[in-house]
């Protein structure tokens, strides 16, 4: 993988006002900016082309033109990130062929070097419709946790399965613990992807696929349709993203 490629990319952070368990967060404060300007730092300092905010909310919108953001205003009605950024793309002209990372509002902490990296990826894997990340998983709590996604790959490390499950399900030892300590591997998922817009296109006009539906992990969407997925161990620990008020207080701690 060559990082120097990733040069010929660009970020675009889809930002949403609701948020179920807390509502508003991209605009929470983190250490006098808000959570939204912590994430869109992160991707400046990256090597990435241009910088976009895509939103639906003017309240994001005002507050994003006021720190100097780039923003793009889309449709309301979009189900996903993944639907905001194919319009963002769009709107701006960009090409089929171009790179495009999306990079969550809610990872304030997120390492510039694995934006760079994941482009790269992408770019060095030309058959692949996505590129993403894992972290190896040491604690046999991750491993039972729904919440924490697993990935497992083939021997060229493209995405064989994602799940909420404990896979690969090691049948010869008793428990998690047994089997980590004979070897075996878990590996978590992380939500980073690059895309090309064309690709990207074809996911979102693709209906969801019944493994999509039945674990809510939109990436499988891809696998089922018969598409391919780089991945790759993310070259810096990735801390988790702030979905709760109890992530908001750890986050403000370390700022």
């Amino acid at each position: 993988m060559s990082f120097n490629n990733a040069i010929n990319y660009r970020i675009v952070i889809p930002a949403r006002y609701a948020s179920a368990r807390l509502p508003g967060k991209v605009l929470l404060e983190l250490a006098g900016q808000t959570m939204l300007q912590r994430v869109w730092q992160c991707a400046l300092d990256s090597a990435a082309k241009s910088v976009v905010i895509a939103t639906d909310d003017q309240r994001i919108v005002n507050v994003a033109k006021a720190f100097g953001a780039d923003v793009q205003m889309t449709s309301s009605k979009h189900q996903s990130g993944s639907d905001r950024i194919a319009e963002c793309g769009g709107t701006l002209g960009w090409t089929d062929e171009q790179v495009i990372v999306n990079l969550q509002a809610d990872e304030p902490l997120m390492p510039s070097d694995c934006l760079d990296q994941i482009a790269g990826l992408l770019l060095d894997n030309a058959d692949c419709e996505a590129a993403s990340l894992y972290w190896p998983i040491s604690d046999e709590q991750e491993v039972r946790n729904p919440n924490v996604v697993k990935v497992v790959t083939d021997t060229q490390s493209r995405a064989l399965f994602f799940s909420r499950a404990a896979v690969p399900f090691s049948r010869e030892h008793e428990d998690v613990s047994m089997a980590m300590q004979a070897g075996i591997e878990w590996k978590r998922h992380l939500g980073l992807y690059a895309y090309r817009l064309a690709a990207l296109r074809r996911f979102t006009a693709m209906e969801p696929s019944p493994l999509e539906v039945a674990e809510r992990l939109e990436q499988l969407r891809i696998l089922e349709y018969g598409g391919q997925i780089a991945m790759t161990q993310a070259c810096e620990y990735i801390p988790a993203g702030i979905d709760t008020q109890d992530d908001l207080n750890r986050v403000q701690k370390l700022f």
